[in-house]
């Protein structure tokens, strides 16, 4: 494990907390967690897993807190404000010399960056979303054609219909991978979503 340091970016006037762990090349990630009124934060075993297959790639992670979530100051602002947490966490890793900034966002993550790659063609190099909940939230599907890298989701997922999602992403042209036997949590199968990740980079 690539040991991570705690700072804090600046978001206009709110503070973002964060975990950066760098690499020394010139790629990194930034890493979006689950719903915040649900418990979501960087320290979910998801968001974990992710950090921990891009770390292997060598990239630099940045895992961070949304607004109002542990030491992020403001408050929950249903994906329009997280949406600028995610920019300035982009910005930051450019500011200590990254050049090629992937996003992997889980769950709601996956939704609020979403929005962000919609926003921005050219801020990404690769786009990742795990259990991108469907079943809860609209994603603007026409508009990630040819942004969206790679998709993993469980078969057994409660908030991401895996027939909808092959139906939806036929024209995006990601690579779909599918875990057996996983659910939205992935509870015990960290390992089976670090081995995707990392084929799939």
């Amino acid at each position: 494990m690539m040991k991570e340091e705690r700072v804090y970016i600046k978001n206009g006037e709110l503070t973002i907390e964060s975990l950066l762990s760098v690499s020394g090349g010139k790629k990194g990630v930034v890493i979006c967690h689950p719903h915040p009124l649900m418990g979501g934060s960087m320290y979910n075993n998801v968001v974990e897993a992710i950090q921990e297959a891009y770390a292997a790639k060598k990239y630099a992670t940045l895992k961070f807190n949304f607004r109002g979530v542990g030491g992020s100051t403001g408050c929950y602002d249903d994906g329009r404000g997280e949406q600028e947490d995610i920019i300035a966490a982009v910005k930051y890793l450019q500011d200590v010399g990254i050049s090629e900034t992937a996003i992997a966002g889980y769950s709601f993550g996956a939704w609020v960056a979403a929005k962000v790659v919609e926003r921005f063609d050219d801020l990404f190099s690769n786009v990742a979303f795990i259990s991108p909940p469907l079943n809860l939230y609209d994603f603007n599907w026409p508009q990630l054609i040819n942004k969206i890298n790679i998709i993993v989701c469980g078969n057994d997922d409660q908030f991401c219909d895996i027939h909808l999602l092959q139906e939806k992403i036929k024209n995006i042209a990601a690579n779909l991978k599918i875990i057996p036997d996983a659910d939205h949590f992935y509870f015990g199968q960290e390992k089976d979503l670090i081995n995707a990740l990392r084929e799939l980079l």
